[in-house]
């Protein structure tokens, strides 16, 4: 792309980026436990017995902002039921398969559950892949906030071209600049700006080395490089239709949850602050007179008659703990309704429950977990045939693919295996593999009872091997 082009396109697509940006940005912070409560202090969660000022009256001095971890704990909890285990991939062809698998990794695992918290976060994660030196398919989680897509305005929402822009640190002078790479189906071409107008974007001509065709030698470098993929080499693995983060389903709740919270330990704090109102006190030096309450408990006061009103008298809070502690209560319930996850105080509640009832405290979860994986399916597909084409496999584009994703929660194991063993006679083996709850690979468990059999009929059978030993004594 030209540079006056790319300029025209990085202004044309800065609005979208940015407010996607802002956010991703306030999930992130939520989710590092950095909630609005605490601004105040830089985005530390922390209490302060003696914080405020003069004008919140005189009994008002703490402070405390302690932010409630709500937004890690329900994405991390979807996280590790949804892909704490990764889906098994079956293209039909068992040397493919584990082709695959070895392609995709040992941290395969790691990597999903990363794309979980971002889509999570962000309400749309990415996965970028490529090939390395050692002609290598490689692939990498891409943080949302650099990634700005452009899709066709059909109703196909083809992934056209993506815009990367990161910062870069400048090894000769210390400092940052901005990098913006610009992918197309064909190829990249990477720019370098440092001013917000986009005025002294130029290419940076040294990022790609070039090679001699005919000899294979390096005869330069430049800004342009042919990924030869024939497609955008990203993939975007959405959480919801919306793309929308998580967080905005529970913002307000956690706000308010914060800053009741919070209100109330202020209270605890200042209630120890007793303030004495001294009516018609028959002295002027305060330190003598907490001298002379320590010392004699008594005080000296004027009196002017019956009618007179001297005397002292004490300021304290009043602290309505029944009403701040339904709204806690109902807040947090709220919290979890809202953000489809499981109070993990519920299990306490339920005890040594039937495989039931767990299920069913897992339904709110399970629903959600469910529509991310039906988004992340296509994703996890479209990664599978970008393997195949690397692989070299003629039809990559049209071979189904199967994924069989496994949740990861807690469960009634024995009423499971019991399950099991009343259904096997009926049931296939991958059926009962799937269905086992002490494997976790269920296609390993498949080979490893094959392995079994083989071993069984070769050297365990002994009807065969009299059978066989007969034949032999007749013919002889």
């Amino acid at each position: 792309m030209e540079t006056r082009a790319m300029i025209q396109l990085l202004k044309n697509t800065d609005g979208r980026r940015n407010r996607f940006r802002q956010h991703y940005l306030t999930a992130l912070r939520y989710y590092r436990n950095q909630n609005d409560i605490t601004l105040r202090n830089d985005g530390e969660s922390k209490t302060k017995e003696e914080g405020k000022e003069a004008e919140d009256g005189p009994l008002r001095h703490a402070d405390n902002r302690v932010s409630s971890n709500y937004a890690q704990l329900l994405i991390d909890q979807e996280a590790g039921y949804l892909a704490t285990v990764p889906p098994a991939i079956d293209v039909e062809d068992d040397g493919l398969n584990d082709k695959i698998k070895n392609t995709l990794g040992d941290n395969f695992n790691l990597r999903l559950n990363q794309l979980v918290v971002d889509a999570s976060n962000a309400g749309v994660g990415w996965l970028h892949y490529w090939i390395d030196d050692d002609k290598q398919f490689r692939y990498g989680i891409v943080p949302p906030d650099q990634v700005t897509p452009i899709y066709s305005s059909d109703l196909d929402r083809k992934l056209l071209a993506v815009r990367r822009s990161y910062k870069e640190l400048d090894p000769d002078t210390g400092k940052q600049f901005n990098v913006h790479e610009y992918w197309t189906a064909k190829d990249v071409t990477v720019f370098k700006s440092k001013l917000p107008d986009y005025s002294d974007l130029e290419t940076i001509d040294d990022r790609f080395p070039t090679y001699d065709v005919s000899t294979g030698d390096e005869v330069g470098a430049g800004a342009v490089f042919d990924h030869g993929f024939g497609r955008v080499p990203f993939i975007a693995f959405p959480k919801n239709k919306d793309e929308r983060p998580e967080l905005l389903k529970v913002k307000g709740f956690i706000d308010v949850f914060d800053n009741v919270y919070n209100g109330f330990v202020n209270d605890i704090n200042d209630v120890q602050q007793v303030i004495l109102v001294l009516t018609n006190y028959g002295d002027t030096d305060l330190a003598e007179f907490m001298k002379t309450l320590r010392q004699d408990k008594a005080i000296k006061m004027d009196n002017l008659g019956p009618s007179d009103k001297s005397g002292v008298d004490k300021l304290t809070i009043d602290i309505p703990v029944e009403a701040r502690d339904n709204v806690l209560n109902r807040t947090d319930s709220k919290i979890f309704v809202d953000g489809q996850g499981i109070n993990p105080t519920d299990f306490k509640a339920i005890g040594n429950a039937s495989g039931t009832a767990i299920r069913a405290l897992y339904g709110h979860l399970e629903l959600k977990a469910s529509n991310t994986e039906a988004y992340f399916r296509d994703a996890l597909s479209e990664l599978v045939r970008a393997i195949m084409g690397w692989l070299g496999v003629s039809d990559a584009d049209s071979r189904p693919i199967s994924q069989t994703w496994t949740r990861t929660a807690i469960q009634n194991s024995l009423e499971q295996a019991q399950v099991v063993a009343q259904v096997a006679q009926y049931s296939s083996d991958e059926a009962v593999a799937k269905a086992n709850p002490i494997v976790d690979d269920w296609q390993e468990e498949l080979k490893n009872r094959q392995d079994d059999i083989v071993a069984q009929d070769g050297y365990g059978n002994p009807d065969a091997d009299d059978q066989l030993g007969g034949e032999d004594d007749d013919q002889a």
